[in-house]
């Protein structure tokens, strides 16, 4: 308990000597725990890069730094860009056996930013000090920020490690209301069973239509070879025999007059 006010202490009061109001404001804000801030009882109380990371980003994650990078999976958006306000997140290396996390505080270029962080430079020959608007550029043969040089305080310039970086962890929720579309369901039967569909049409839907017969049914087709004529000249006819002729018949004149 102790430790954890004197680091509480540490970092409100290196805040408000060498950031401003505002960051003294967001100081009271802060929570930090044994666990994340690496802190001891006594004289060698210090401040992590965890705690003072998460307050000027506003990512809720805790930790160690070097699981940040695995626990934003599916709550975080990652990316290989820088972003103001995204989080570096450095891999172990060498003696930083913890990893590091930092803040982006300005995008300068595409291989030069400005970082916020805590516990990287000794100061005055003291660990957990704040520093900002430090420099750090891209080393990586793809410009990917892969690797990073980190400004480092007692030199006084860039530091010559060439440190891995995870990517950027960006202060945006993974979207977790996308849901895939559903074509087919194996419980889709057992739904029905407990909704039915029930029809709309009447029992009376089909009164008065007469349904033609199966085809099986109907009577085969009769085909019929109709026999073609040709066309036969006039003949003259004669009449039977003990007919009388038309000139001995009134009506037979009037009827031979004609065809005359």
């Amino acid at each position: 308990m102790r430790g954890w006010k004197e680091a509480t202490l540490l970092l409100a009061a290196t805040l408000g000597a060498g950031i401003g109001p505002g960051a003294m404001a967001r100081s009271l804000d802060i929570s930090v725990s044994d666990a994340d801030a690496g802190i001891t009882d006594g004289a060698d109380a210090y401040l992590q890069c965890v705690p003072y990371a998460r307050q000027v980003s506003g990512i809720a994650l805790y930790g160690d730094a070097w699981t940040w990078w695995d626990q934003a999976e599916g709550q975080y958006v990652r990316g290989t860009r820088p972003k103001v306000g995204a989080v570096m997140s450095f891999a172990p290396h060498g003696a930083m056996r913890l990893g590091h996390v930092a803040a982006v505080a300005r995008v300068i270029d595409r291989r030069t930013v400005l970082l916020r962080h805590a516990n990287w430079s000794p100061i005055d020959g003291r660990r957990g000090q704040i520093e900002d608007n430090v420099r750090a550029i891209d080393v990586s043969p793809g410009n990917d920020w892969s690797e990073v040089r980190v400004w480092y305080a007692p030199l006084g310039d860039l530091g010559t490690t060439h440190w891995p970086v995870n990517g950027f962890i960006y202060n945006e929720r993974v979207r977790t209301t996308d849901r895939p579309v559903v074509l087919a369901s194996a419980s889709l039967p057992a739904a029905l069973e407990r909704a039915p569909y029930r029809s709309q049409i009447g029992s009376d839907f089909l009164a008065g239509i007469v349904t033609d017969a199966p085809a099986r049914a109907r009577p085969k087709p009769v085909r019929q070879m109709l026999a073609y004529a040709a066309p036969t000249a006039p003949t003259k006819t004669t009449a039977p025999k003990g007919a009388r002729p038309l000139s001995d018949d009134p009506i037979g004149r009037i009827i031979a007059a004609r065809m005359r």
